[in-house]
């Protein structure tokens, strides 16, 4: 539990973030987490005012068995099958998340509030099933903050176009290369215009992109080490920085456009960068590094809990980190690439390996969701 004097003393850093208009998300949740009244206590003392999930996480939380064992019981009795069996305690988390965080929903006119949850990552290189699991998921959620997780994937793309079109908020997840950025923000738009055509109410729809950012430096970092030289050397920790910082440039022209203006005439909402993987996988690197030189307005960060504990003890939140950097960003992209290290390989792999990933884990949780059930006499398919 956070004490009082440690909410004080946390309050500074985090507080200085969102002044600067910077949404602290939470990238973390489980049953205990929100039984125990931990999220409540985040949200009322340190700045959180989002969550985000994915299958890693669920895996986690969900596997350890904790604090789902009357509904795995239940489950059992019932005779579901194992994909039934995680879909129905997944979204049975995110419903209760969303209503801790309805009254900042309600509060931020549905900007924050959110708790996201993933489509089944074995859909992402299927536009149609990713489309109808987007649908079941909210249906299944049924919270108006809800926000569903789509890959960026090419055929991620048309399905955000068509959900968003649907009237349902997004959360467009693992973006790694601006050119796919900019495609995602394009598929967001044409989302938003076939809304309009149908007659929606475009300011109820949301949407964030999640604009990766550890995963570059930990792959580019790796290549820049093998090298060996000073001028590689000298160049590992920037890349990511750099990468997500061209990506508000991006932000930044296409929501000052032609199209962006007709649509935010009609009341729609700008769909957000959102900072992800920001836990720094190098113990040479500062903690908070991916959060204190990515500070801009209209931003999501979503934190680990270790992350967001850092931030609270020693954030080093000195104002707008990003848009003053365009040029140095290019010319870090550039060195790099000088070196022989291709961008366009790099984020493809990351993409293809981020994608895998996710699929690992969520195969990880139904082998162990399927073990919990067959202990109690269920045999799970």
């Amino acid at each position: 539990m956070i004490t009082v004097t440690e909410a004080t003393a946390s309050a500074g850093a985090l507080k200085r973030l969102s002044d600067e208009g910077v949404s602290i998300w939470l990238d973390d949740l489980s049953r205990r987490r929100i039984e125990s009244g931990d999220l409540a206590e985040l949200v009322a003392t340190r700045n959180v005012v989002g969550v985000t999930t994915n299958p890693s996480i669920f895996q986690a939380a969900i596997g350890s068995g904790e604090g789902y064992e009357e509904q795995l019981a239940d489950l059992a009795v019932r005779g579901v099958t194992v994909d039934e069996a995680v879909r129905m305690m997944t979204t049975a988390d995110v419903r209760a998340a969303a209503d801790v965080l309805r009254p900042v929903y309600d509060a931020t006119g549905g900007r924050d509030g959110r708790v996201s949850i993933e489509v089944d990552p074995r859909l992402a290189h299927d536009t149609t099933a990713t489309v109808a699991e987007a649908r079941q998921l909210a249906w299944l959620v049924d919270r108006p903050n809800v926000m569903i997780k789509i890959p960026a994937t090419k055929a991620g793309l048309p399905a955000i176009t068509e959900v968003i079109g649907a009237g349902i908020s997004v959360n467009v997840t693992l973006i790694f290369s601006l050119e796919r950025y900019r495609e995602v923000m394009d598929a967001y738009l044409a989302g938003l215009e076939k809304a309009q055509a149908a007659g929606r109410e475009l300011s109820a729809i949301h949407s964030v992109a999640s604009f990766f950012v550890s995963r570059v430096d930990s792959e580019i970092d790796k290549r820049l080490t093998l090298l060996g030289t000073d001028e590689a050397l000298a160049l590992r920790g920037r890349a990511a920085l750099a990468n997500a910082r061209l990506a508000y440039e991006a932000y930044e022209e296409v929501f000052a456009g032609a199209r962006w203006q007709a649509l935010g005439g009609a009341r729609a909402n700008r769909q957000r960068p959102l900072w992800a993987s920001t836990g720094v996988k190098d113990p040479a690197y500062k903690d908070t590094l991916y959060v204190d030189e990515l500070v801009a307005p209209g931003t999501v960060n979503t934190m680990p809990e270790a992350t967001l504990n850092a931030v609270a003890d020693h954030g080093g939140v000195q104002g707008d980190t990003v848009t003053g950097g365009y040029a140095q960003a290019r010319a870090d992209l550039a060195a790099v690439a000088r070196l022989g290290i291709a961008y366009d390989e790099v984020v493809r792999q990351l993409e293809y390996e981020g994608v895998a990933k996710f699929e690992v884990a969520w195969q990880d949780l139904l082998d162990a969701v399927t073990k919990s059930l067959n202990s109690k006499g269920v045999d799970a398919e």
